[in-house]
């Protein structure tokens, strides 16, 4: 049984610091199955699903990240999780959602009540600003949508004429076709 932990670090950016985090991880034998980062107002943040062996300890994580030489000091969050979380491809149900529009306070915290109203889970979600326009994509769980997706896309589109806002909803499916990356 492998000890499984969702890790999350911080930093001052600079270049080598996924190498230096993935470097600490491999010399304890971790297996890293996902990782997401950004940059954000110059700061790194990370977050990383790995696996170890039972003996490897969250401390052990924090130490080795803590011992990486640095000009810069990591923030490093721990949460140790049990087993291998299930592999596999998103439920059916998942779907990707598009916003953009002017920039105003509110549009994350609108769009993320809406798909509370309605249980949808939100499980990725990335945002930017430029030249005044908010841009979101949201990756969501509807499989405990409390409405049909019909009226689901009617109330979005309800919902983003009332806030001078584009809204897209398409299947997961059809958005990775269209948004495919090769890697040949």
């Amino acid at each position: 049984m492998n000890n499984h932990m969702i890790i999350s670090a911080m930093s001052k950016d600079r270049p080598g610091i996924i190498a230096d985090i993935t470097g600490a991880i491999f010399k304890l034998g971790g297996d890293l199955a996902d990782l997401n980062q950004t940059v954000l107002c110059g700061y790194l943040t990370m977050i990383l699903s790995v696996s170890f062996d039972p003996e490897v300890t969250k401390e052990d994580v924090v130490a080795a990240v803590s011992h990486i030489k640095s000009p810069c000091k990591f923030e490093v969050s721990i949460k140790e999780t049990g087993d291998d979380p299930p592999a596999g491809d998103p439920p059916k149900e998942t779907y990707i959602l598009t916003v953009q529009g002017p920039n105003r306070a509110g549009i994350v915290h609108g769009i993320s009540s809406f798909c509370y109203l309605h249980n949808i889970n939100i499980t990725d979600l990335v945002t930017t600003l430029k030249n005044n326009l908010y841009i979101m994509a949201l990756q969501l769980d509807l499989r405990g949508c409390d409405i049909s997706l019909d009226l689901l896309r009617r109330e979005l589109d309800e919902y983003a004429q009332s806030g001078d806002l584009t809204v897209v909803l398409q299947h997961n499916d059809i958005f990775a076709a269209t948004h495919e990356i090769s890697l040949r």
